[in-house]
């Protein structure tokens, strides 16, 4: 799993210079667990990691540029994706 997470968030670095790292890294995470979720809750079959990650990487070429501009209203996530300027990359 780490691999794939990994290589989405190079990804989303590539596509996102506001994020730091660790950012990137949550955005791989929730967005993976978002998809994971949201297909199971709909009685979806399983389609494996390979598709999750399909799925997240299209996610990210889509909005990964944007995605900094997201202001998390939902508590559990936000402290998350506050920006700290010292961390960047």
């Amino acid at each position: 799993m780490n691999d794939y997470h990994e290589r989405l968030a190079k990804l989303l670095l590539e596509k996102n210079d506001h994020l730091s790292y660790y950012q990137a890294r949550i955005w791989v995470e929730l967005l993976w667990e978002d998809f994971e979720t949201t297909y199971a809750r709909a009685g979806e079959e399983y389609m494996g990691s390979d598709m999750t990650e399909k799925i997240v990487k299209q996610w990210i070429e889509n909005y990964g540029e944007k995605l900094h501009e997201f202001n998390a209203t939902n508590p559990k996530y936000k402290h998350f994706l506050e920006q700290d300027k010292n961390t960047l990359h």
